[in-house]
């Protein structure tokens, strides 16, 4: 591996947020799922977690095209669950507020939210949106406010606007400059893992170039 990407590997790592992460429930469109990773691979999201509770979304596996992740699923570690409970108790374990964009009295508007707090945001499928079941374990909802006449955004769409909204709110207050919120044992961890990545990758593409 190349000094230049070893560098690159510690100026990433350095500057992920592991107070932050974001929930799909039963996403259809593989697609919007690689979007999702790339949107939260921009702004230092370290993992993400996909939950499939619906039967013809459980298979043993998440398959995302190439084109479409960029190759974040590398770097953007994917819990992947088939049930709710076991999901959602792995995320308190590790994160302190679940927010779900969920119409409801209590919503919040997105730009009211605190971001900058160990935080998991909740978002539900394309068309039925987040379930009873997973409502029942989040701590509040939050809508983006929209004025125009059809009042829905693809839900890559609006996962990328809330996820820009954290990254402002965490650059004001340092959380990628000098106020870095990875310790220097879970930069070690991470850069480990990455490195792993990049060897099995090379090792991949030469064993191709050999079969060619």
């Amino acid at each position: 591996m190349t000094e230049r990407r070893e560098q690159k590997f510690r100026e990433v790592i350095a500057k992920r947020q592991p107070n932050l992460t974001i929930i799909l429930e039963n996403v259809h469109d593989p697609h919007n799922i690689g979007a999702v990773l790339r949107s939260c691979d921009s702004v230092g999201v370290k993992e993400i977690f996909v939950l499939n509770t619906e039967p013809h979304l459980q298979t043993e596996s998440l398959y995302l095209g190439n084109q479409t992740s960029s190759g974040s699923r590398k770097w953007v570690k994917v819990n992947f669950y088939t049930a709710v409970e076991p999901c959602f108790a792995h995320i308190k374990r590790d994160y302190e507020t679940i927010w779900a964009t969920h119409l409801a009295e209590d919503s919040k508007d997105l730009y009211e939210l605190d971001l900058t707090a160990s935080v998991a945001l909740l978002f539900g499928n394309e068309h039925a949106g987040i379930s009873k079941e997973a409502l029942a374990h989040v701590d509040g909802n939050f809508l983006i406010p929209q004025v125009g006449m059809v009042e829905s955004l693809n839900i890559s769409v609006a996962c990328a606007v809330t996820l820009y909204e954290a990254l402002r709110q965490r650059m004001q207050k340092g959380f990628y400059a000098e106020n870095l919120q990875m310790d220097e044992t879970a930069q070690k961890e991470l850069y480990d893992h990455y490195c792993a990545q990049h060897i099995a990758r090379e090792g991949l593409e030469m064993a191709l170039k050999l079969n060619d």
